[in-house]
């Protein structure tokens, strides 16, 4: 099968909202191209992208998550420069901040496989591969999304978060790998609602700080392969 051509783009270091107002915006465009598309029986190619950025300190709680897995209260998040989001994804709350990397398919799953639960698996693939350019050995943890360091033992700790929405099988938001974030934003907040669990980053199981750019390579990369993706 030939590789889908997927627009790949850096946002660089992008405020939370005008980023999530602009992946509503791809996801609405291709909507539209799709349901053209139907109601004219044209066969014309859906568009799909994926987008890396980063974002300054903010705390986002999905539609099924519990407001109280917030610890600060609103002068608490002033002290910390945070803002706070409550959005349109799956899962409970999480962090985002500088040191980590964003990742946004904006994917019409009907180019690839119409199936959720194997785009999370292939996105956590690609994130386990990518730990392991490293040296650094992870999984799944069952029950949960997302990609975990010793998920088997006491000290299981989660290195990748995930939470999605899908709309006629065209998907936004995705994942948030921390590579050299500040992880002390985490102890403000019930990580994705798991209250015995750590959260750690690449940085700190290697004990040095990773260059960014070397990170977001490999894993573009990973993903492309796992995908079948021509990143253009």
């Amino acid at each position: 099968m030939q590789n889908k051509k997927v627009i790949y783009t850096d946002w660089g270091l992008i405020d939370y909202e005008m980023a999530w107002e602009q992946q509503e915006a791809l996801l609405n465009e291709v909507v539209a191209v799709k349901t053209r598309n139907r109601l004219e029986g044209l066969a014309s190619e859906t568009p799909n992208h994926l987008i890396f950025c980063e974002h300054p300190h903010v705390y986002t709680l999905g539609k099924s998550g519990h407001p109280e897995n917030l610890l600060l209260d609103e002068q608490g998040l002033k002290d910390k420069q945070a803002a706070y989001y409550k959005i349109n994804r799956g899962g409970d709350i999480t962090y985002h901040g500088p040191g980590q990397i964003v990742g946004y398919p904006i994917l019409d799953l009907e180019n690839f496989f119409t199936d959720i639960h194997l785009y999370l698996r292939t996105l956590e693939e690609a994130v386990i591969l990518t730990l392991a350019d490293y040296g650094i050995a992870s999984s799944r943890y069952p029950g949960y999304t997302g990609v975990w360091l010793d998920a088997d033992k006491e000290n299981a700790r989660k290195i990748c978060a995930m939470g999605v929405r899908c709309s006629r099988w065209v998907t936004m938001h995705g994942f948030a790998l921390n590579v050299n974030a500040d992880l002390s934003y985490f102890s403000h907040i019930v990580p994705c609602g798991i209250d015995d669990k750590a959260v750690t980053s690449i940085a700190a199981e290697l004990g040095r700080p990773v260059d960014m750019e070397e990170t977001r390579e490999r894993l573009k990369k990973h993903i492309a392969a796992q995908f079948g993706m021509k990143l253009i």
